[in-house]
C-alpha cells in the first residue's frame, strides 16, 4: 500500500473512531480535566472497540495492525476534542518494545492487558540533567550476587505514572568487558518498594499529569530486562520512532479541532453584512494552515509506513521529520483560530485558549524542534555537529 493513498480499511477506520470520538467531544474533556479526573469511560470503550490495541500482535489480543493504525486512532481522537495522551506511550511505546524484544513471559503478561486497557504503562526517559542528551542518562542498573537488578535514578516529565502499574524505565548497565556504560529498558512496577514519584506543578491543564521518578537500588528481578542486554540502543529506538510518530498524530488532531472550530465561526459570524471568512485577511490564513496539516499528515504516514515494514533507518528520518512538520502547523492552527475568533477564542464556550499551551507541547516533547534540526542537517544534509 502507498503511504500516500490510505486503503479502504484505514478509512473505515477513520470513520469509526471518529464516530466514537463525536460522542465524547471536547466537552467531555473540558469536565474530566475541572473535576480533576481521568478518560476512564473513553479509555475503556476504546479498548473494547479494538482501537488501544490496533498496533499489537493479534496472539496477544491485539488488532495485528501498526503505528500506521494506531496514528490514525489518536489523529481522529484529537480532531473530536478528545485525545487521549497516553496512547503514545502505552501502547505505541511500551507495547512496541514489548512486542519486538520482550520474552514470551513479558507479552504474555503486558500485551493483552495493554490492547484491553486493564493495565496502563508509562515511559521514563528524560533526567533532569541530561535533558535531549541520552548518552548523559545516569540511571544505572548493577547486578547483585542473587542475580537480581539493583536500580537507581531519577527521572523527570514522565506522563501518567499515578495512573501507570508499570513504568518502562532506561537505563544503563555496565559492560563487563569495557566497563562503559549501555543502555537497557526494564519493566518497573510502580509499586516496587523503593519506587517513588511526585507530580510536577505544570501550567498545562490536562487529565494526565506530569511525575518526577526517584528510585535508589530497588531491586528488581532479573527478568525484569527486557531484550537482550546487549541490544538496548537498537530496542530504545525502536520506541523512540513510534513515539514520534503518535506525536504528530496527536499534534495534527489538535489542529484540525482547532481549524473545524475557526472555519465554522468565519462562515457564520457576520460583520458588516457578510461573513468574515469571505474577507482573504481570514480566509488566506486558514487556508494555508490547512495546507499545512495535508503535508505534515502525508510525512506521517511516510513514517508510519516505513516503521511498520520494518525500515527503522528511514522511519527514524520520516518521524523526526513529521514530527516536526506535525508540531509547527499545529502551533500555527491553534494561534490562527484563536486570532480568527477574537475575543471568543479566549472563553471557556469555545475550547480554544487552553490549546494555546497544549500546542507547544508538539514543538517541545518527546524532542524539541532544534533537535530535530540537528538530526536532519547531520544525519540527512551530512553537515558537522556543532557539539
Amino acid at each position: 500500500m502507498s503511504p500516500v493513498l490510505e486503503s479502504e480499511e484505514h478509512k473505515a477506520l477513520r470513520a469509526a473512531v471518529s464516530a466514537l470520538g463525536k460522542r465524547y467531544g471536547r466537552d467531555y474533556i473540558a469536565t474530566i480535566n475541572t473535576e480533576g479526573r481521568h478518560p476512564d469511560e473513553l479509555w475503556a470503550e476504546a479498548a473494547k472497540l479494538g482501537y488501544l490495541g490496533v498496533n499489537l500482535p493479534e496472539e496477544y489480543d491485539g488488532g495485528g495492525g501498526g503505528i500506521a493504525e494506531l496514528s490514525i486512532v489518536l489523529e481522529e481522537l484529537g480532531a473530536a476534542g478528545c485525545p487521549l495522551l497516553m496512547m503514545i506511550v502505552s501502547p505505541a511505546i511500551c507495547g512496541t518494545v514489548i512486542a519486538r524484544f520482550g520474552t514470551d513471559a513479558q507479552r504474555r503478561t503486558w500485551l493483552p492487558a495493554l490492547a484491553n486497557g486493564t493495565r496502563l504503562m508509562a515511559f521514563g526517559i528524560t533526567e533532569p540533567d541530561a535533558g535531549s542528551n541520552s548518552h548523559r542518562i545516569t540511571t544505572t542498573a548493577r547486578r547483585d550476587e542473587t542475580g537480581d537488578w539493583l536500580l537507581t535514578g531519577r527521572k523527570v516529565f514522565i506522563s501518567g505514572v499515578d495512573r501507570a502499574d508499570a513504568v518502562l524505565i532506561v537505563g544503563r548497565t555496565e559492560d563487563a568487558r569495557t566497563g562503559t556504560l549501555k543502555p537497557c529498558l526494564f519493566i518497573v512496577p510502580t509499586d516496587t518498594p523503593g519506587f517513588a514519584y511526585r507530580p510536577i506543578d505544570m501550567e498545562l491543564r490536562a487529565a494526565e499529569k506530569q511525575f518526577e521518578l526517584t528510585f535508589d537500588d530497588i531491586r528488581l528481578p532479573a527478568d525484569a530486562l527486557v531484550g537482550d542486554e546487549n541490544a538496548g540502543l537498537l530496542q530504545l529506538f525502536a520506541g523512540l520512532n513510534p513515539e514520534r510518530i503518535m506525536t504528530a498524530a496527536f499534534a495534527i488532531g489538535m489542529a484540525r479541532y482547532a481549524l473545524a472550530k475557526a472555519v465554522e465561526y468565519a462562515r457564520d459570524r457576520t460583520v458588516w453584512s457578510r461573513p468574515i471568512g469571505a474577507h482573504q485577511a481570514i480566509a488566506h490564513p486558514l487556508a494555508q494552515s490547512h495546507i499545512e496539516l495535508e503535508l505534515a499528515r502525508l510525512m506521517m504516514q511516510k513514517a508510519a509506513h516505513l516503521y511498520d515494514i520494518g525500515d527503522d533507518a528511514a522511519a527514524g528520518e520520516s518521524a523526526n521529520m513529521a514530527k516536526y512538520a506535525a508540531g509547527e502547523a499545529c502551533v500555527k492552527a491553534v494561534d490562527q483560530a484563536v486570532h480568527t475568533l477574537g475575543g471568543n477564542g479566549l472563553t471557556a464556550e469555545f475550547g480554544l485558549a487552553s490549546l494555546i499551551t497544549a500546542a507547544r507541547v508538539s514543538r517541545i516533547a518527546p524532542v524539541s524542534r532544534e533537535m530535530i534540526l540537528n538530526y536532519v542537517s547531520h544525519q540527512t544534509l551530512g553537515l558537522p555537529k556543532s557539539y
